[in-house]
């Protein structure tokens, strides 16, 4: 797979070839001569993985980290995995995660809940603990060491309760998993990107992904990188859409409810109605079937997610 040079504060970007090109990217740091990987694919993506770091001069025991911004699998699938090949790292994850890295049973029956069990076999792959030793548990405030640099950490939660951010000191850049959305490089527009809410189930949280949007922002970085896809700028620019597309997919959501067994349904329609229109009012590189069948999955997901919020409040 595709995989970016390093750029001027030593990160890259690294196609993981998860499902299809350019839709899971594991991030690489280097500094001083030492390595982090900033969430790790699944377990058949470790070959190119691997076949990355190789390719970048790195040598295995150069690995000192692997930072989990949180623990659904298409992120953290392959902990398990690189933790056995990766003879000096430690794997940083939320302290709310970190049990389940240890014993990854509730959370394979989780991703099974979501997506049937055939289905989650043949896209995870096997799911390998990681002993408790080699784990650090992170939150808000935390700081690791990678050579002379400092990563600090942030408690992000909206996608997930265990969602955390890292702020790399040396650059002023964040790695922000899913609390920035995704952006496919595909909408792209000369250059120009976009971005759409991850509202995957079961913790998705509107108000505290705006808080967590807000908190990225206030940290005025360069660049963030988001795990689908790559870096982003104009980081403003896309925070203000982000919390617009956050507000409609709620309004959306909000719209079928009590509507029963047809609710899934409805919600369904109204998101691909929503994205259509943000597709057309800014002018996406990608539109029509294409646009549609890139977006189908996440759309799915979305949709799962909404529908959870939403029994929440009602409970």
């Amino acid at each position: 797979m595709e995989t970016s040079i390093a750029n001027a504060h030593g990160i890259s970007v690294i196609d993981s070839g998860f499902t299809r090109p350019k839709l899971a990217a594991v991030h690489c740091i280097v500094r001083d001569g030492r390595a982090a990987l900033v969430d790790t694919a699944t377990s058949p993506n470790v070959p190119t993985v691997l076949a990355a770091l190789e390719a970048r001069g790195l040598r295995l025991a150069q690995i000192d980290w692997i930072l989990l911004t949180h623990i659904h699998l298409d992120h953290a699938g392959a902990a398990g995995a690189l933790m056995r090949l990766l003879p000096n790292a430690r794997l940083a994850v939320h302290q709310r995660g970190a049990r389940h890295m240890v014993d990854p049973s509730r959370l394979v029956a989780g991703t099974v809940a979501v997506y049937g069990e055939i289905e989650t076999r043949e896209t995870y792959g096997e799911i390998l603990p990681v002993a408790a030793p080699r784990i650090v548990e992170v939150g808000e405030g935390s700081v690791l060491t990678l050579g002379a640099s400092t990563l600090r950490v942030l408690d992000t939660p909206g996608h997930a309760r265990h969602h955390v951010c890292y702020l790399d000191d040396a650059s002023g850049h964040v790695f922000a998993g899913d609390t920035f959305g995704l952006s496919y490089r595909e909408l792209d527009n000369a250059g120009r990107a976009f971005v759409l809410p991850a509202a995957t189930p079961t913790q998705f949280d509107p108000d505290a992904m705006h808080e967590s949007v807000e908190r990225i922002v206030a940290l005025k970085p360069e660049a963030v990188y988001v795990t689908h896809f790559g870096r982003l700028r104009d980081i403003p620019r896309l925070a203000q859409d982000l919390h617009r597309l956050i507000d409609s997919f709620v309004a959306a959501a909000r719209s079928v409810a009590g509507t029963g067994t047809r609710r899934h349904e409805q919600l369904h329609a109204a998101l691909a109605g929503l994205i259509e229109e943000e597709a057309r009012r800014q002018n996406w590189g990608l539109r029509g079937d294409a646009m549609r069948e890139l977006l189908a999955a996440d759309i799915e997901v979305n949709t799962q997610g909404l529908v959870d919020w939403l029994d929440k409040q009602s409970s």
